[in-house]
């Protein structure tokens, strides 16, 4: 039977009975364990951990990060200048987009301490212009890439994402052009759990290191894989930390270079952090040729993942009054009025049915959908169908209940609109 280790149903209840439903509910010793897991990362020369905000950029989350000694990562200039009105320091975040943003919104931070990793041809060329004589990183795409489908698979010749890595002659007469200086080289191949892969990343990294002498400092970005599900494969931060440090120690002993190693990861520190919260609003069935469903009063709303990626969540259903009842399969929808609003796909397929095993729900129940701290709030369907967006609640090391977020009010979803006279 699936579980969500953090939320029993005296809890769901009583956080539904304070916030509605639905909800957001972050767990804080668990995203507390995950950050010194990332924290602990082997290597040779001295670490920066990052986090990537875009998995979930409450600035409650980001607060909580910075206080353990975890930097940002940030893919937006708007990322960026919320980080920092969350009160992060701009020297401790670092910019990669692939949107390069207004020159004005650009130096300001990078006059307050904000670095910035160049991920286009031309993006070094603008950021030479604005900022001669200064050091820059550069993000490549190393040749390599690693994801469960095309969709998270951030590397390789089917990626846009950085410099191509044979494009280092051009990069470099750039680089000379504007006096720059380069303190650090990025890659980032995308998500999996592979040692291998990643060992031969390294490498591939190491050499686009090589080729520039002034760099100090690998960043290696994220997409460590965490395993939502039973049969899913979290990776080993030890195991392939052990492995990379090796590689490190290697290049030094080559070249007389000792490098920092930057991590960024994102899904890894919040992924099952977090769990929605809905309730059963509605039941059908298709007959003995279909299926029987339960609908939620939450779904692409609060998570896409299913319909975009075929994402596999672990399910609870909370029966009322505590009953204990058979198990039952059924398909999972959503609210929205839209047929991809389906929450149990089959797995890496959104466009295929994958029945659930669960106990017997009934109307009223509430449901619990967990591994949902990532890309879930941050890239929800938001109002689509014009639902509010939900609360983001955080269960505190004392069990006490904190709003990190409140529902928004119906009339915020339409407060930027106009009325023009017809």
């Amino acid at each position: 039977m699936q579980t969500i280790p953090f939320l029993n149903s005296e809890t769901a209840f009583r956080i539904r009975d304070a916030f509605g439903a639905p909800c957001y509910v972050y767990d804080e010793a668990t995203l507390r364990d995950t950050a010194n897991h990332v924290l602990a990362f082997p290597n040779a020369f001295g670490l920066t951990a990052r986090y990537a905000m875009k998995a979930c950029p409450n600035a409650n989350i980001l607060r909580l990060f910075s206080s353990m000694g975890l930097k940002i990562d940030a893919s937006s200039i708007y990322e960026a200048s919320r980080a920092v009105a969350a009160g992060i320091p701009a020297s401790d975040i670092s910019l990669s987009t692939q949107e390069f943003p207004d020159d004005a919104a650009l130096i300001a931070l990078v006059e307050q301490g904000m670095s910035v990793n160049a991920c286009s041809l031309y993006q070094l060329e603008r950021y030479g212009k604005l900022f001669g004589g200064k050091e820059v990183g550069l993000r490549f795409n190393p040749g390599l890439g690693s994801g469960g489908t095309q969709r998270t698979n951030v590397g390789g010749p089917g990626s846009s994402f950085g410099i191509w890595y044979k494009d280092a002659d051009e990069v470099k007469g750039i680089v000379e052009e504007y006096g720059l200086t380069v303190f650090r080289i990025h890659t980032h191949i995308g998500s999996g759990s592979d040692p291998e892969i990643w060992l031969k990343a390294v490498s591939l990294s190491l050499n686009l290191v090589r080729q520039f002498e002034g760099a100090r400092t690998l960043n290696l970005g994220g997409g460590y894989k965490v395993g939502r599900m039973e049969n899913e494969t979290t990776t080993d931060l030890q195991e392939i930390g052990e492995s990379m440090k090796m590689e490190f120690e290697a290049f030094a002993t080559e070249t007389g270079r000792e490098i920092r190693l930057e991590v960024e990861p994102g899904t890894y520190l919040v992924a099952n952090c977090c769990a929605i919260l809905a309730t059963i609003q509605d039941m059908t069935s298709t007959g003995e040729s279909g299926y029987d469903f339960i609908k939620l009063d939450s779904g692409m709303t609060e998570n896409t993942r299913p319909s975009m990626y075929g994402a596999q969540h672990p399910m609870v259903v909370f029966p009322q009054n505590g009953e204990t009842r058979a198990d039952k399969d059924y398909i999972v929808t959503g609210h929205c009025c839209e047929s991809g609003d389906i929450l149990t796909p089959a797995p890496g397929d959104p466009e295929g049915l994958a029945p659930r095993t669960l106990s017997e729900g009934k109307i009223g129940d509430l449901f619990g959908i967990g591994g949902t701290g990532a890309y879930c709030s941050s890239m929800s369907a938001k109002n689509y169908n014009s639902f509010p967006e939900s609360p983001e609640i955080m269960i505190r090391l004392d069990g006490q209940l904190s709003v990190m977020r409140e529902r928004q009010a119906p009339e915020q979803i339409t407060a930027n609109e106009t009325n023009i006279d017809f």
